[in-house]
């Protein structure tokens, strides 16, 4: 098995000379001025080293990352029953369709697209203020990652309220339904806030530790959640953690993961490590480009897919 440290220098320095580096989201104002050339990444391993390349502690928006948090924190408030409002089925479709609201009665597919990412933040905000809730969500973070300069980017967060229409469109098609449950101003509100949280490589590597370590953070020592629910989080991931590129991922990478439109991957190999990857540029389907490249060949190094025997 080779040394991790000299894998992820290895991959930085291929990623650093890349000429196809993706496109950045230009869609959200904020993050189409995010320089392309970024790139970073962190592995968090079951003995509480970190070891990291690149521009790791350089903080990004992680965008829809942040849907594995949210979804820990409302099966945390309601349990199973979040299922009887969002499913646990790959979508096949881009992460902001439409499409398949109709058809399944404004029940969405998965709780990691966005339609079903504005259902787990409107479970959340169940007994809460919006404010109370924002903070409910970015205390939570910072717990995990163990550090409280873990912040939300306010211009971000302003930014994807100004163009948010079609998030806007999701709720209110799901409220038609019943299926959002409070004003859609307020449920969109702190959907925006919690997708603007701004963390490196190595706060989201030591975040997402639980997920590697059967529900318990290896650094507090805290469970966080029962094996179960880790096992059940992590088979979501691997499923539906990249829209439509979910299965092409899980047939390069092998491991579970959840993309971000600001060009950020948490990645999982339970029992052995907690990967964070962020590199700005997308490819087509919306997941970093040179992350997923990156993800690839540190599976294919230490030999970390979760079908290996």
């Amino acid at each position: 098995m080779p040394e991790l440290q000299t894998v992820l220098d290895e991959i930085a320095g291929r990623m650093a000379a890349a000429s196809d580096r993706g496109a950045v989201a230009r869609y959200i104002p904020e993050l189409a001025k995010v320089d392309p050339q970024r790139f970073g990444i962190a592995v968090l391993t079951p003995d509480g080293v970190v070891h990291s390349a690149g521009d790791a502690d350089e903080p990004f928006s992680i965008q829809s990352v942040s849907k594995v948090f949210t979804l820990t924190l409302a099966l945390g408030q309601i349990g199973d029953t979040l299922w009887n409002r969002v499913g646990r089925e790959p979508s096949g479709n881009p992460f902001n369709s439409i499409v398949q609201l109709e058809y399944e009665h404004g029940i969405p597919r998965n709780p990691l697209i966005n339609a079903g990412a504005l259902v787990v933040t409107d479970v959340i905000l169940s007994g809460y203020k919006p404010r109370e809730a924002i903070g409910l969500i970015l205390s939570f973070m910072r717990g995990l990652a163990d550090d409280d300069s873990v912040y939300i980017d306010h211009a971000v967060a302003r930014s994807e309220d100004e163009t948010g229409f079609g998030n806007r469109a999701l709720a209110n098609y799901m409220k038609a339904f019943g299926n959002i449950r409070h004003p859609v101003e307020m449920t969109t509100g702190v959907y925006f806030h919690q997708c603007a949280i701004a963390m490196s490589c190595r706060q989201l590597a030591v975040a997402g530790s639980f997920l590697s370590g059967e529900g318990r953070h290896p650094l507090t020592g805290n469970r966080i959640v029962s094996p179960e629910r880790a096992r059940r989080i992590n088979a979501v991931m691997l499923t539906c953690g990249h829209y439509d590129g979910s299965g092409e991922f899980a047939f390069k990478v092998g491991i579970p993961g959840k993309s971000g439109v600001g060009g950020g991957i948490l990645a999982v190999v339970p029992g052995k490590a907690s990967i964070a990857v962020w590199s700005p540029g997308l490819n087509k389907v919306g997941n970093s480009l040179l992350g997923s490249l990156a993800l690839e060949r540190l599976a294919k190094a230490m030999d970390w897919s979760i079908f290996a025997p």
